[in-house]
């Protein structure tokens, strides 16, 4: 029978962390806005995510809420490659309408890379004081 005074405990030391993190940036420029590089790139990413995210989310859903048709179910082979289609159909309409709405979360998400005409369009529906009936006219129907 053994005790617990008997049972060896290793002491803890410091945490062993892999050298590939690197150190912890302690100088004083950390707190600086980072160069992103080349911005239309960066752009042009952020609205693909955006947009097959969105998109993709969407058929899945769409998807859920559908049953199998009587008599044109694909069977096996249909569900094996719906994924695919799926994926196809989201970058498809990602390349055809995202920019619409991805570009005003891109312009929220990185306000210092957004275009001087995103920030006008931006500030001009941040006012505190109701809008007049005459400031509204440009928002009308076509």
């Amino acid at each position: 029978m053994t005790t617990i005074a008997s049972i060896q405990v290793p002491r803890l030391g410091p945490p062993n962390v892999p050298t590939t993190l690197g150190s912890v940036n302690t100088a004083a420029n950390r707190f600086e806005k980072p160069d992103f590089g080349n911005k239309e790139e960066l752009r042009e990413k952020f609205t693909q995510f955006v947009g097959e995210t969105f998109y993709g989310q969407m058929i899945k859903s769409m998807r859920t809420t559908v049953g199998k048709a009587a008599y044109f179910d694909g069977g096996q082979a249909e569900r094996a490659f719906q994924g695919q289609l799926d994926q196809q159909l989201a970058e498809h309409l990602t390349e055809a309408t995202a920019d619409r709405f991805a570009e005003p979360l891109f312009n929220r998400q990185f306000p210092h890379l957004a275009t001087k005409q995103a920030q006008v369009d931006t500030a001009a529906f941040r006012t505190d004081s109701p809008a007049s009936l005459s400031e509204l006219q440009h928002l009308s129907r076509r």
